[in-house]
């Protein structure tokens, strides 16, 4: 069986949030992704080049379909067609099951931009920290740009959609950090091991709302200090920081 024309069109499709929202599904291009997340999602659709295919286990996927360069090319939304593509199902999380006391949580604030999105998953993943907790306007971690840009860290962080509102002050027992001009600087701040860090969006930061509820405003400063120097730091480098040092204190 080859990759006909409906598999490609499917699997095109779910670069469109409408379609992944239809299909519970998300696409997932390159042998590393691929095999990262056979290992932790259902997978609907596998495709390609037939020797790769052969290192996978014969029930992975529901559907295993081997493709030619030129079809796994016209499937791929990647400039360099990829050995191999994956549909999976979205995997579905209980926020409500989650033990939030004495771990380290990222809260992501209306991130905007597919990459920023990715690598904060992808930093997370590196700094041992388990759940992301998303406004709902914050980019879709299944967009492809996204998913490509986790580097296979989504198949270990998981990420929610959640009223942050909600969320903070329902476990206001749990300290929330948050990046501001007028913060104690990071390096001299205390910083416990649990509690909730909060990034906002790349141009206007954390909302008003989410703000009066952060416990500890905390400032990166630049170097040397006072000096003339770029407007801020990118959210994801900025995010990065912020981990490395929560994590240099242990």
């Amino acid at each position: 069986m080859s990759l006909g024309k409906n598999k490609i069109k499917l699997i095109r499709s779910l670069n469109e949030k409408k379609y992944r929202s239809e299909h519970n599904t998300f696409v997932a291009e390159g042998k590393k992704l691929v095999f990262d997340l056979l290992d932790n999602c259902r997978c609907r659709l596998l495709t390609g080049l037939a020797d790769v295919l052969r290192e996978i286990p014969p029930l992975s996927a529901e559907e295993i379909i081997e493709a030619t360069p030129e079809e796994l090319k016209k499937a791929s939304q990647l400039k360099t067609a990829p050995q191999i593509i994956g549909v999976f199902y979205q995997p579905n999380y209980i926020v409500e099951e989650i033990e939030l006391e004495g771990k380290l949580h990222l809260v992501l604030d209306g991130i905007q931009d597919p990459g920023n999105m990715g690598t904060i998953v992808r930093l997370s993943d590196w700094f041992g920290i388990e759940h992301i907790f998303c406004s709902p306007d914050t980019a879709d971690i299944f967009n492809p740009k996204t998913v490509q840009a986790t580097m296979g860290a989504i198949a270990r962080v998981k990420v929610h959609y959640v009223d942050l509102e909600g969320l903070l002050k329902r476990n206001s027992s749990l300290p929330a950090f948050g990046t501001f001009l007028e913060g104690e600087n990071i390096y001299e701040a205390e910083l416990p091991e649990n509690g909730f860090v909060v990034m906002g969006n790349e141009g206007k930061g954390i909302s008003p709302e989410i703000q009066k509820l952060i416990t500890k405003r905390l400032f990166i400063p630049n170097y040397p200090v006072n000096a003339p120097t770029s407007e801020s730091l990118n959210v994801a480098v900025a995010a990065a920081i912020v981990c490395s040092e929560f994590r240099r204190r242990r």
